[in-house]
């Protein structure tokens, strides 16, 4: 059997590391689908749109699922990625070379789309499944991340995907 590698995206945190809830919806699932066996990696160094902290937003995500329950050995290295591109293009870099493993990528349901383009693209031939955590913000909230979502696909099937 396969050894499974759960891939958790990153998502926005404050500037003094408190994650969102888009954060921990994500992570709460990964935590949910852990289990002796898999391998944990996380998403996230730092960005103006997603984290201005001291420390990498994987760092407090890692910490999170310590907290959880997870242990030191279950983690692969972080991914210090600036965006999903950059997320999918320093994940091939780490799973490189670990033999063959299967992928569950977990994201928020309104990035799932995209994620799935981004990863298939970048990973190709690569037996990936995808789960997108139900969305924990109000409408109002989630409006701009999902027309934020249409364009960067329209821009991705106009102009290609570059990495």
């Amino acid at each position: 059997m396969l050894k499974e590698v759960l891939i958790v995206l990153g998502a926005p945190n404050s500037p003094t590391g408190k994650l969102s809830k888009i954060s921990k919806s994500r992570l709460d699932c990964c935590a949910k689908l852990f289990s002796p066996g898999k391998l944990v990696l996380c998403t996230g160094g730092w960005g103006r749109h997603f984290n201005t902290s001291k420390e990498a937003h994987a760092i407090y995500a890692k910490r999170y699922l310590l907290k959880k329950g997870l242990t030191e050995d279950s983690f692969l290295d972080n991914a210090l990625s600036e965006n999903t591109v950059d997320d999918a293009v320093k994940v091939a870099s780490i799973i490189s070379g670990l033999g063959e493993l299967s992928f569950t990528v977990i994201t928020s349901d309104y990035h799932l789309d995209r994620v799935k383009i981004i990863f298939e693209e970048v990973l190709k031939g690569l037996k990936i499944e995808y789960i997108g955590t139900p969305s924990p913000l109000t409408d109002k909230e989630l409006m701009p991340l999902i027309e934020h979502e249409h364009k960067a696909i329209a821009a991705i099937n106009k102009k290609g995907l570059y990495y």
